[in-house]
């Protein structure tokens, strides 16, 4: 970079200010001076290359959108990019922070983009380059790093060049364009369509989200229409030497009349144990996380949803404390200096027993089978922590710090035991296993692996049937899909990217299609769907969204400029929207409809106990604007009601109180734990202060 670097200074933009005073601390050799110029924050310094300007964007500082005031225009196919500020409403600062660079754009001789690496950054850094820097894109260095560490830093800009990252940047944008185009115009056809009905709403949906809502709505289609069928679970109580043991029978049984011949059939029998069968086997260690490796185990083991692990591993990897967390790599390099990330975490009291013992060994990781060309594995940088985590970070941190270690600890190694009971016709089998040596999972605290202990058989014991149990069950219908499988689902099928599968399932709560934390299709939801499936199903097609991810990977190789994406985009919309627009009446009718269905499924909080038969909702008064609870069935035949807390979300708790029978409310409020509360203002628990307060146990 010095040969580039010339008369003048260098102008640095980074993404976060974070990660712009990270920057300024690593490349500076002589004290960083911050000047804050209009509310912004920008660093100067020195060095032996010269003079640097490090500034800064708050994510996208640029967004694209149509060139109309009137949102009910449609199609919209001629788009541009706009400061953000112009767009979004409560985006404060983007004006000032525009301002600011482009001043520092007019005396810089060299420009570095030094935004994080993947498609996202390089959207925000090129933009900023064309837009506000008065066109540099073309001519500015490329900073590529993986972590916000010093030595990173350093050697990223020492090999800063001009051109990298070209393809992300026109891949980034073609998306954001083509995105863009799908969601406006199929939004306002359908908003427009519920418009027509003297209703006001936005109704969205887009390439990404139209295939995800669809995998949702099948699933409750399925829960909806699951006809249980009858099976009968079976085991054997056997006694040897007085001792009573309990062997399931090997598979379950359909028919009732089959479980009344076995029991028949063997109770008070004698025999042998036929076969006992002892094997051993390994268990390598995990792979490195990914991001979506990552937000799955996180929601399994904390419960944090997808979108909240994204943002707590983003101020985990702004603090230099884990690598850059938006990849799909399962592999850890070398380069990455293992033994010196692991004598940094060996510093650390929680880990340092580990760290010695693995010292000791040769460090060859446990690598995983994929790989993202931008970034490694997430991986702890062995920084240490300039301030104390809160609890949520220290959870997800811990998570990666062991499961980076367990990954060069050796496999561990079980012993399976199957014992089998030929009674007749029938075989009873028992299973177990037992940890020989439990290698990485002495690492990794984490992983779900339990031993299950046998009563000691050997081949030809003799046994008695004591009796046969039985029990009868139903066949289960399908889970629905939750947040972290259905991130899962969204990966495997190839829609959406590691950096918006969590935000497009966000939007889809927030737009009233899903609810819950077993996420099940609202009225609303299904109703969107059908009206797509009938008017356009392509749009819920995931061949649609996965033909165009492969077209966008190519613009990212070859650096195009994804013009035949976009005119594809015009054409397949041109045609869904004239097929769509003589239909707007029936379309809104049948939206308008399922909305009032959703809404008062999501204002009830329970059944009323008043009358018995209606259903107590949270109703705001238009004189007062005040919420209160009120029977449906009022004022033909009842008229219960309640005051609630005027401030703060109320959340159904899908419990009664035992005092009195009405429902029980979560009240969730900003700078309080969420309490529990019962809706009865004349409740017995109101004396006994049994609710009132009382706090829900807090998930991070």
């Amino acid at each position: 970079m010095q040969d580039d670097l010339g008369n003048g200074y260098a102008l640095i933009i980074c993404e976060k200010p974070d990660a712009a005073r990270r920057v300024a601390e690593a490349i500076g050799e002589t004290s960083v001076k911050m000047v804050r110029t209009d509310g912004v924050d920008v660093f100067r310094l020195t060095n032996g290359m010269g003079e640097f300007v490090v500034c800064s964007a708050l994510g996208h500082l640029y967004s694209v959108s149509d060139h109309f005031k009137d949102r009910g225009v449609f199609p919209v196919f001629d788009l541009d990019w706009f400061p953000s500020d112009l767009l979004k409403k409560g985006i404060a600062g983007i004006k000032k922070r525009i301002e600011v660079i482009r001043r520092l754009a007019l005396n810089a001789r060299v420009f570095v983009n030094a935004c994080d690496f993947d498609v996202e950054g390089e959207t925000i850094g090129y933009n900023i380059l064309r837009y506000a820097c008065g066109g540099k894109e073309d001519v500015a260095l490329r900073a590529k790093f993986s972590t916000l560490t010093n030595e990173d830093l350093k050697t990223a800009f020492a090999n800063a060049k001009i051109g990298l990252g070209r393809g992300l940047a026109e891949a980034g944008r073609t998306r954001h364009i083509v995105d863009f185009m799908w969601g406006i115009n199929l939004s306002r056809i359908l908003s427009a369509s519920f418009n027509v009905h003297n209703r006001y709403r936005t109704v969205s949906i887009g390439r990404v989200q139209g295939p995800t809502l669809a995998f949702v709505v099948e699933r409750e289609a399925e829960i909806r229409t699951f006809v249980p069928t009858p099976y009968w679970t079976v085991r054997g109580v056997f006694a040897k030497d007085g001792v009573r043991i309990i062997v399931p029978y090997g598979s379950r049984v359909v028919r009732q009349m089959g479980v009344d011949k076995m029991q028949k059939d063997c109770e008070g029998m004698e025999v042998r144990v036929s076969e006992v069968k002892k094997t051993h086997f390994k268990e390598a260690p995990l792979p490195p996380f990914n991001i979506g490796d990552l937000q799955k185990e996180a929601f399994r083991l904390f419960g944090y949803s997808p979108s909240r692990t994204a943002q707590i591993a983003e101020r985990l990897y702004l603090d230099a404390l884990i690598s850059y967390p938006r990849t799909d790599s399962r592999k850890i390099p070398p380069s990455i200096n293992y033994a010196g990330i692991l004598r940094n975490l060996g510093k650390l009291d929680e880990y340092s027993d580990y760290v010695n013992e693995l010292l000791e060994r040769k460090l060859v990781p446990h690598q995983g089978d994929k790989d993202d060309p931008a970034h490694p594995a997430i991986h702890p940088t062995g920084e240490m922590l300039r301030r104390t985590l809160q609890s949520w970070e220290k959870r997800l941190f811990d998570l990666i710090v062991r499961r980076f270690l367990a990954n060069f600890s050796e496999d561990a190694v079980f012993e399976r035991v199957v014992a089998k009971i030929s009674v007749g016709q029938y075989e009873f089998r028992l299973s177990g296993r037992r940890t020989l040596r439990a290698g990485w999972m002495r690492y990794y605290r984490y992983a779900a692996v339990r031993d299950t202990p046998v009563p000691k058989l050997d081949e030809g014991d003799l046994l008695k049937v004591m009796k046969i149990e039985r029990e009868e069950n139903f066949e289960a219908p399908p889970f629905r899909f939750n947040q972290s499988s259905l991130l899962e689902k969204m990966e495997k099928e190839g829609i959406g990217t590691k950096a918006t599968r969590a935000e497009i399932i966000n939007t889809l709560i927030k737009r009233g299609y899903l609810s819950g934390t077993s996420l099940e299709a609202t009225d609303f939801g299904f109703a969107t769907t059908e009206v797509m499936e009938a008017y356009s199903p392509q749009v819920l097609s995931t061949h649609l969204t996965k033909e165009m991810e492969k077209k966008l990977e190519a613009v990212e190789l070859d650096g195009d400029d994804g013009k035949k994406s976009i005119e594809e985009t015009i054409d397949s919309l041109f045609e869904i929207i004239t097929a769509m627009k003589p239909y707007q009446m029936e379309i809104g009718k049948q939206l308008n409809e399922s909305l009032v269905a959703t809404t008062l499924a999501l204002n009830v909080i329970g059944n009323c106990p008043v009358c018995g038969t209606g259903k107590l909702k949270i109703i705001r008064s238009a004189k007062t604007h005040k919420r209160f609870v009120g029977c449906t069935n009022y004022p033909e035949s009842c008229r219960a009601s309640a005051p609630l807390p005027q401030r703060g979300v109320i959340k159904s708790y899908s419990k009664i109180c035992e005092y009195c029978k009405w429902p029980v409310v979560y009240v969730i409020t900003r700078r309080r734990r969420p309490w529990k509360l019962c809706v009865n203002p004349n409740c017995e628990s109101k004396r006994v202060k049994r609710y009132e307060m009382q706090t829900v146990p807090e998930r991070s």
